[in-house]
């Protein structure tokens, strides 16, 4: 069976964010992710990681201005100060909370950048942060995300990510495959799963159309979850999804379909 992360940025609303913890480690889980812990002192994330046991499996470098609309700034030119400040922020955090791996969010790229521009400036920020992480122990991962939701996201495709990290080296960055942004954006889950297992790192859950648990949507978990264990992949699942309803009552699915 899967090793599940509880998102506490989308999963356990009911109470707040520093709350999270205790409810996740209630409902079973062992593991917790989230997009973004800057707002709290990192050891106040330590202590509630302590205290209920868990390990932080991922998070977010900073994204830019997330409340203007920012998604990252690895591919934007003329931001690579900023980026590299983020950088050694989040690895300060990551430190602390003894998390080994860390999402660097590419960004939304203006209509006045060319492809070819956001492609050099995203590489060479990529290389500049994988210097700074692996020394720490810490791997940077990179998700491609569906242009549904994000429109004007640099990195789409399990292809463009696997060949940015084949030219970077998969021993400093690895794959963040999200099966929500797999089927939008592309489909046939499982083969892509095999055929990117050398290089992901990290995966994420939810149910398309809508984004919430398993088994409200099209997607056949049962096979997805089967097929995870037969390529043996042994790192974290986190449960990016938004719960339908109530968190813990939709949990239902891990009985469902992972067991």
């Amino acid at each position: 069976m899967p090793r599940f992360a509880a998102n506490l940025s989308m999963m356990f609303n009911e109470v707040p964010f520093l709350d999270r913890f205790a409810s996740a480690r209630a409902a079973g889980f062992e593991g917790v992710e989230f997009l973004f812990p800057y707002e709290f002192p990192a050891d106040e994330l330590r202590k509630r990681l302590n205290g209920e046991g868990l390990t932080q499996a991922l998070f977010n470098l900073p994204p830019g201005d997330w409340a203007k609309g920012e998604r990252g700034m690895a591919s934007l030119p003329g931001r690579q100060q900023e980026f590299r400040d983020s950088v050694k922020k989040a690895l300060d955090y990551a430190a602390t909370l003894n998390c080994r791996l860390l999402h660097c969010m590419a960004g939304l790229v203006p209509a006045e950048v060319s492809l070819t521009t956001a492609t050099s400036v995203y590489a060479a920020n990529l290389a500049w942060a994988a210097e700074q992480a692996v020394p720490a122990g810490v791997k940077l991962v990179i998700e491609p995300i569906n242009h549904r939701d994000m429109p004007g996201y640099f990195l789409n495709t399990q292809a463009q990510g696997a060949d940015i990290i084949a030219a970077i080296g998969s021993d400093r960055i690895g794959l963040q495959f999200d099966v929500y942004h797999v089927q939008v954006t592309e489909g046939d889950i499982t083969k892509r799963m095999e055929r990117y297992m050398p290089v992901i790192a990290h995966m994420q859950i939810a149910d398309v159309p809508a984004r919430n648990e398993p088994g409200t949507g099209e997607i056949g978990w049962s096979y997805v979850f089967h097929r995870m264990d037969e390529l043996n992949y042994q790192g974290w699942v986190g449960c990016e999804y938004r719960p339908a309803g109530d968190t813990v009552a939709g949990l239902s699915w891990r009985e469902r379909f992972a067991r």
